[in-house]
């Protein structure tokens, strides 16, 4: 299905047809582990996108001197390969049609090779009832994190300190196993300094959330060349019948600071398990953030996503779901949050091998200024024995300025015949009986209009699983939104 772009000025509800497509093979790839530098030199370069490889790098001289864990080298040398053959993305290129990514290419970009010195900015006190695990410009630092209070045989860490051979010997089996990442999925498995593992064995539920906490510190000057560049990863693994709930949140020291923010976190759902993600980006307006989310699920396993994002002058999620077995269910649920010359892009692929699958999505989002821009790009593909799959998507937008534009693109592939699908998108801007109703009982337009634009946004919020995070990010919602522009 061809994408469809909004203005304000052009608004519209419809129904989109659905799109079947034919099935196809997958292709195995062999891969010959050669390093950046040999091929720099080949008759193969001239193939291959120089920025790119000079970032690779970059990359490369940034990493620790020490030796790294085999999964972790293993993981560089096949991110390393891969970026050879790769092109950074333009226009052109049907996945980025709607996101300018040379704000970042044509930036002074830096890799960060190590933490600050001082970490006397960290809040130990925070503003949540648990305590964090922080990354600072991609390192995870030591923190107060106790892992003390944790069920026996959870692990949480970094894989560099992961002395359990048999969990060691489990996450190499998945780690990096994923044939879809594109160029920043690469850059990250080679620019990582190191992997954050979260384990949690057969039959055992976590009470508490893994919080985790990305702070980007180091960055340049609003409107300089420079963009420092970090790389945070984490790997889940959750065994059969295994549950917990996982909170990531992103934010900048200082708030108008240049910096690309490049995070992948990798999930597997083992049988009957259960995995709660949360996840807040408040980057810096100024900012560059790119993330990565992939899940694998076994057959009668749950996962379930709530994202809320607000921050970064160029922001997208890539999501990829991909169900293993039957009785599977998947929930997605995001609300974008424009206040400024930004682009918030949500890309998510979830593909139904299996019967019985379950899948429920709901992207909303809101451009709030002229120069903003909301890009939503949702695949879900019901493969042949996917019979009895239950499917839903649905895109909601508010504009609220003159040429603040969406661009969507919802799209459902159908190859069972016994299915419950459905997809739909709609996009206006406050409805004027919703504004008369409020006048009528005595509520003058403005305070009407901001009750209007912060309640449509309050459906995903209040999906978030910790009452604790629903006050954090009502609280910053609501100032996004209150202030002037």
């Amino acid at each position: 299905m061809a994408a469809l772009a909004f203005t304000h000025q052009n608004l519209l509800q419809f129904t989109p047809k659905l799109t079947p497509s034919k099935p196809k093979l997958k292709s195995k790839r062999t891969k010959t582990r050669l390093s950046i530098q040999t091929l720099t030199a080949s008759p193969q370069a001239s193939f291959t996108d120089q920025f790119v490889l000079q970032l690779a790098d970059s990359l490369e001289d940034s990493l620790p001197s020490s030796s790294s864990p085999l999964p972790l080298q293993k993981l560089r040398d096949d991110s390393s390969e891969a970026l050879l053959s790769t092109q950074w993305p333009s226009r052109k290129d049907e996945s980025f049609r709607f996101t300018d990514t040379s704000f970042i290419r044509n930036s002074n970009i830096k890799p960060i090779s190590h933490p600050p010195e001082s970490l006397s900015f960290l809040d130990d006190s925070g503003d949540t009832q648990f305590k964090s695990l922080n990354f600072i410009d991609g390192f995870l630092v030591d923190s107060s994190f106790d892992s003390s209070n944790l069920p026996d045989g959870v692990y949480v860490g970094s894989l560099s300190k992961l002395s359990s051979e048999g969990i060691l010997k489990r996450v190499s089996g998945f780690l990096g196993d994923f044939e879809w990442g594109d160029l920043f999925w690469s850059v990250n498995g080679l620019g990582a300094p190191d992997l954050m593992v979260i384990y949690v064995p057969e039959g055992c539920r976590v009470e508490n959330p893994i919080y985790l906490k990305y702070i980007s510190v180091e960055g340049g000057n609003e409107g300089s060349k420079k963009v420092p560049l970090s790389n945070p990863r984490v790997f889940v693994l959750v065994e059969k019948g295994g549950e917990i709930g996982i909170v990531e949140e992103f934010v900048g020291k200082e708030g108008s600071e240049c910096y690309w923010t490049n995070s992948v976190l990798e999930v597997v759902v083992g049988e009957g398990g259960k995995v709660k993600h949360s996840y807040l980006q408040k980057q810096s307006l100024s900012a560059a953030h790119i993330k990565w989310t992939s899940v694998r699920q076994e057959s009668t396993s749950t996962y379930e996503l709530v994202e809320v994002s607000t921050g970064g002058k160029l922001s997208r999620h890539n999501v990829h779901v991909q169900q293993l077995g039957s009785d599977t269910a998947t929930e997605l649920t995001t609300f974008h949050l424009c206040v400024g010359d930004q682009t918030q892009d949500l890309h998510s692929r979830i593909v139904l091998d299996h019967p019985r699958g379950y899948t429920q999505q709901l992207h909303k989002c809101i451009v709030a200024h002229s120069s903003g821009q909301a890009v939503f790009d949702g695949n879900v593909k019901v493969n042949r024995f996917a019979q009895q799959t239950d499917a839903g998507q649905l895109t909601r937008s508010l504009l609220l300025e003159p040429r603040a534009t969406v661009n969507i693109k919802p799209n459902l592939q159908i190859i069972a015949d016994d299915v419950k699908c459905s997809h739909g998108a709609a996009i206006s801007d406050l409805e004027d009986s919703q504004l008369f109703y409020f006048q009528a009982r005595g509520i003058d337009l403005e305070t009407a209009r901001k009750a209007l634009v912060f309640s449509f946004g309050a459906e995903v919020i209040d999906r978030l699983p910790y009452s604790f995070v629903q006050k954090q990010v009502k609280d910053h919602v609501k100032e996004l939104l209150q202030s002037p522009r």
